[in-house]
C-alpha cells in the first residue's frame, strides 16, 4: 500500500491487509472511504435510559457515519413498552422526543403518573438515519452471558437473527461456545458479522489465560467508556493494552491470526453527563472500506484497515516495504507523543522500540519482530474521560514484518 495524504474533511487511515497475498496500490487505497463509528451502544430497549432514535440522531448529527445498536440479548424487533422514570429529568426528555417526533409517531400510554411508551422497532427507526455513504445503522446485539456471578459479554456485529447465550462449565467454555455460535450463523447465512469480546475486566470476570485459549476470536476491545470496566486495570491485574500484546504474542506461538484492538462507546446514560456515567462520544472506530455497507465494514475490520481512537484523529497511516508511517491531524497549540510498540522473537513482552515527539514518525520493521503497533498519545484532554486517561489517544493494529 502506497502512503497519502487525506482531505482534512475526513478523519481517515490506511492500512495494510495484513494476511493478504498481493499489496493493495496506491491507486486502489485512494478509492478507499473512511468511516467512523461505534460498535457498543444500548437504548432503552434494554439498560440505557434514552429512545434509539435520540440516541441515532446525537451520533449521526455529531459526524459519525456508522452505528451498531447492541442491547442486551435483545435485538429491537416485536412489541415493546418502556415505563419512563417520575423523575422529571426522564419525563421532560419524553416531553422532548414527543415534541421532536410527534404524535403520530410516538405511541404512550398515561394514567395518572404512569408512562409507558411504545418503543420503535429497527425497521421502523432504521429509515429516519441511514443515508447512503454518509449514516449506517448495523443490526448487533451483546450477547450476555454469564458463569459463576462472572459477566460474559460479547458483541455480534451485523446479526442475521437474534443469539441465545450459550452455556458451559467455565469461563472458556462459555466465551467459546457463543463465539462458535456466531461463527456458525455466519457461515450457514453466508452474511459477515463479527464477534467481539467485551470489556474483560468488568467485575474482573475475563483473564489473560481465558483470552490465550479461545479460538476464532479476532477481536477485543482495548477501550472501553464504560467508568466500571477496568481500562487500566489495579494494582495487580493488567489493562486491556497490556493485555492485547500478551495475547498476540501468545496467539503467534500457536499459529493463530493476531487480534485486533477496538474502541467502543458503551453508552447507558444520556442524561446525566460526568466520569460517574457511560455516556457517548468516548472511543470510537475509523475503518477503510470500499462503500459504507456493513458486510463490507465487517470485512474491513477483520483486515484490520482501521484504528481506535479516544480523540486522536489521523491524517496519515501506511504501511509499505516494512515501513509504518503515522502522522496525526495537526491542531494548533497540541502536542503528540508516538510510541512504536513490539515484541522480538523470542522475548515474551512487548517494549516502546522508538518514540516520536511530534504529530508524525515512522518505524522500519526488522525481520525478528513478531509485530508492531503505534499508540498515538495527545496533549489534547479528552472531552468528558473515565478512569485516569485523561488524554485523547489513538491505536493503529498490529502489523508483522512481511
Amino acid at each position: 500500500m502506497k502512503s497519502f495524504s487525506i482531505p482534512l474533511f475526513l478523519i481517515c487511515v490506511s492500512f495494510l491487509f495484513i494476511f493478504s497475498c498481493t499489496q493493495k496500490t496506491s491507486q486502489e487505497a485512494s478509492e478507499k472511504n473512511w468511516y467512523k463509528g461505534n460498535l457498543h451502544t444500548h437504548s432503552y430497549w434494554s439498560d440505557g435510559d434514552e429512545f434509539p432514535e435520540v440516541i441515532m440522531k446525537w451520533y449521526k448529527d455529531k459526524g459519525y457515519q456508522f452505528v451498531a445498536l447492541s442491547d442486551h440479548n435483545v435485538f429491537q424487533e416485536g412489541e415493546k413498552w418502556k415505563s419512563i422514570k417520575a423523575d422529571s429529568l426522564y419525563r421532560n426528555a419524553f416531553q422532548a422526543y414527543l415534541s421532536e417526533y410527534g404524535e403520530e409517531w410516538v405511541e404512550y400510554m398515561q394514567e395518572e403518573e404512569e408512562l409507558k411508551v411504545k418503543l420503535k422497532t429497527y425497521k421502523e427507526y432504521a429509515p429516519l438515519y441511514n443515508e447512503k455513504e454518509k449514516f449506517l445503522m448495523i443490526p448487533a446485539q451483546e450477547i450476555t452471558a454469564g458463569f459463576e456471578g462472572k459477566p460474559l459479554h460479547l458483541n455480534l456485529t451485523n446479526l442475521e437473527r437474534l443469539i441465545v447465550p450459550m452455556e458451559g462449565g467455565s469461563v472458556v467454555e462459555v466465551l467459546q461456545n457463543n463465539i462458535n455460535a456466531v461463527l456458525e450463523q455466519r457461515k450457514a447465512s453466508g452474511k459477515p458479522m463479527m464477534v467481539h469480546i467485551n470489556h474483560p475486566n468488568f467485575i474482573w470476570a475475563i483473564t489473560l489465560e481465558d483470552m490465550i485459549r479461545l479460538k476464532g476470536e479476532r477481536f477485543f476491545e482495548v477501550y472501553n467508556g464504560h467508568p466500571a470496566v477496568h481500562n487500566l486495570g489495579d494494582s495487580t491485574r493488567m489493562g486491556y493494552e497490556a493485555m492485547w500484546d500478551f495475547i498476540n504474542i501468545a496467539y503467534l506461538e500457536k499459529g493463530q491470526p493476531l487480534i485486533f484492538g477496538l474502541a467502543t462507546d458503551d453508552s447507558h446514560n444520556y442524561h446525566k453527563q460526568g466520569a460517574k456515567f457511560s455516556n457517548s462520544g468516548r472511543g470510537w472506530v475509523v475503518i477503510q472500506a470500499d462503500s459504507l455497507e456493513a458486510g463490507t465494514l465487517v470485512e474491513a475490520l477483520e483486515r484490520g484497515d482501521f484504528y481506535a481512537s479516544t480523540g486522536v484523529e489521523l491524517e496519515k497511516l501506511s504501511y509499505e516495504n516494512n515501513v509504518l508511517e503515522v502522522a496525526t491531524l495537526p491542531k494548533d497549540g497540541v502536542n503528540y507523543t508516538l510510541e512504536f510498540i513490539g515484541c522480538k522473537e523470542g522475548e515474551k513482552d512487548t517494549q516502546v522500540l522508538k518514540t516520536v515527539e511530534g504529530n508524525a514518525g515512522s518505524f522500519e520493521l526488522s525481520p525478528d519482530l513478531l509485530f508492531v503497533r503505534c499508540k498515538i498519545t495527545s496533549s489534547e484532554p479528552q472531552h468528558n474521560p473515565v478512569e485516569n486517561m485523561k488524554n485523547q489517544l489513538a491505536w493503529t493494529q498490529p502489523v508483522r514484518p512481511e
